[in-house]
């Protein structure tokens, strides 16, 4: 893909991308209340997240970097929706975006790309949960195919407030 940034390379994340995905996710955790994550996690505790996401199988984490400068612009997941048995057909999905990288088509790329190798999976269902308010995320969730199945009032607390979470489903069969 092309873009501002030149040309942008999807990939498997690998232990090399561990400290830009660290300071990329970090950023989301201190500055915004799109994660309801409170603390910064340290590279050891991102490091056990990365290695649960495999390069195949319906769990993965996949990167996207400028291939000129090697900057990480974003980063998408697909994970465990439960963990029960009986919920292994579905995938809790999450994409996060470089301050820079936001509105690029960054993001698209990502969910683009999952959702391709996605299709080789025994998944049935994607589901998404979007702190509101977030009208980028709800136009890109909507722009994939996704449709609001409910939200859940004032479900976390984060910089001394509450935040309704709205949830999303994709039909990937």
């Amino acid at each position: 893909m092309s873009s501002g940034y030149g040309e942008v390379q999807v990939r498997a994340a690998t232990e090399a991308d561990l400290g830009s995905l660290a300071d990329l996710y970090n950023h989301y955790v201190r500055e915004t209340s799109i994660t309801f994550d409170t603390e910064p996690f340290t590279l050891e505790q991102r490091r056990s997240w990365l290695l649960s996401h495999p390069e195949d199988g319906p769990h993965r984490l996949l990167v996207a970097r400028d291939r000129t400068n090697r900057s990480l612009l974003g980063y998408v997941t697909s994970s465990p929706f439960r963990i029960k048995p009986a919920y292994a057909t579905s995938v809790e999905v999450s994409v996060y975006c470089a301050r820079e990288a936001v509105g690029r088509g960054v993001g698209t790329l990502l969910y683009k790309t999952l959702f391709e190798a996605l299709a080789d999976e025994d998944v049935h269902r994607a589901y998404a949960g979007i702190a509101l308010p977030n009208e980028a995320s709800v136009r890109l969730h909507t722009r994939f195919g996704f449709r609001h199945v409910g939200t859940y009032g004032e479900v976390g607390r984060k910089f001394g407030r509450y935040w309704d979470v709205a949830w999303y489903e994709k039909q990937l069969d």
